[in-house]
């Protein structure tokens, strides 16, 4: 494996970092409903933990409203149970048919524990990257060890790979700076 390919995975793997960070922003709850606030959540059903969305329609009637519509409708207390479990701070109304999850605006206190939460997450994220990079930075190290480069490789290979870490560290940055102004505004 050459330089070029250590750096190529290194690339391949932070952007599946930052997917992942998107992933749980959208779980984040802003000011407005978004099915993605609830879809990615497990419930018990039949003793296998299944997502939600595998096992209801979510729809979104208006900006702050969320109909669950579940095609078993045995399964409505685990859903209810999971939303209840879920640290979204909504607490789910049921006809027998439906679930409906009215979102309330934000109090301040709680979009500051919002923005705390995508912090926390954006931390991680950049854990991940700087993983990532760690063992992209040994295996290029041990090509120049192994005497498979040279040093002068070596180097710019590390150079190369700071370049990458650099622009996924502001991609990230700039998501949770998008993130965190969309809590704040609504």
């Amino acid at each position: 494996m050459r330089v070029k390919e250590i750096i190529h995975n290194c690339e391949d793997s932070m952007k599946k970092a930052i997917e992942a960070v998107l992933r749980e922003f959208a779980s984040v709850r802003t000011g407005r409903a978004t099915p993605s606030l609830v879809e990615g959540l497990h419930v018990d059903y039949y003793g296998t933990p299944t997502l939600l969305k595998q096992l209801a329609s979510i729809s979104v009637p208006d900006a702050h409203l969320l109909v669950i519509q579940p095609w078993d409708a045995t399964v409505i207390p685990e859903i209810e149970k999971a939303i209840q479990r879920s640290n979204l701070g909504i607490n789910p109304v049921c006809d027998g048919k439906i679930i409906r999850l009215s979102l309330p605006p934000l109090s301040k206190e709680r979009r500051d524990e919002l923005v705390k939460l995508v912090g926390k997450m954006a931390e991680e994220g950049r854990i991940s990257l700087r993983t990532i990079r760690h063992h992209a930075k040994e295996s290029i190290e041990k090509l120049e060890k192994d005497k498979l480069i040279s040093e002068d490789d070596k180097f710019r290979g590390i150079q190369e790979l700071q370049k990458v870490i650099d622009k996924y560290n502001a991609r990230l940055e700039e998501i949770l700076k998008d993130k965190e102004r969309e809590i704040l505004e609504h």
